[in-house]
């Protein structure tokens, strides 16, 4: 009688295929949303998902103007950035940031979603980000992401 011996099958990149999609922004909640970004740009959409391997796929977003943020957030979050000065820290509510720059509110939001090395660095590479409803990649086929 012989055993079976059944060996795990991990991605590399000769074997991973990424593929384009488009998310359209409008009336999505902001972290819930980004969340299912970040899956996707790491993979875990994927059977063949490997956390040493970046398996993503590259995903455009359109109209994050246009984002919602649920409760009294958009009055209260703030985000800050620092200049490494003293006294160099400067806040921004998040209703003045999605006025004055949109993009950033969803490419924070990701980035802090994905790992902190240089495999994390690489899938947030895969994300584009614009304001309105036109994005330059529709040689790629970009197709359209549903949640």
């Amino acid at each position: 009688m012989s055993k079976l011996h059944f060996t795990t099958k991990h991605a590399n990149e000769a074997t991973v295929k990424h593929n384009w999609y488009v998310v359209d922004g409008t009336n999505q909640t902001v972290g819930r949303m980004c969340a299912k970004i970040a899956a996707v740009l790491r993979g875990k959409n994927k059977a063949y998902y490997t956390p040493h391997v970046d398996c993503g796929d590259y995903v455009i977003v359109i109209n994050c103007e246009k984002v919602k943020f649920t409760g009294n957030k958009l009055e209260d979050k703030v985000y800050d950035t620092y200049s490494g000065y003293p006294g160099g820290r400067k806040e921004e509510a998040a209703k003045d940031l999605l006025k004055r720059r949109p993009e950033v509110i969803i490419e924070r939001a990701i980035k802090g979603m994905l790992p902190k090395n240089r495999l994390g660095r690489k899938m947030y590479k895969k994300l584009f980000v614009y304001v309105g409803g036109e994005h330059q990649h529709s040689a790629q086929k970009p197709v359209e992401l549903k949640f």
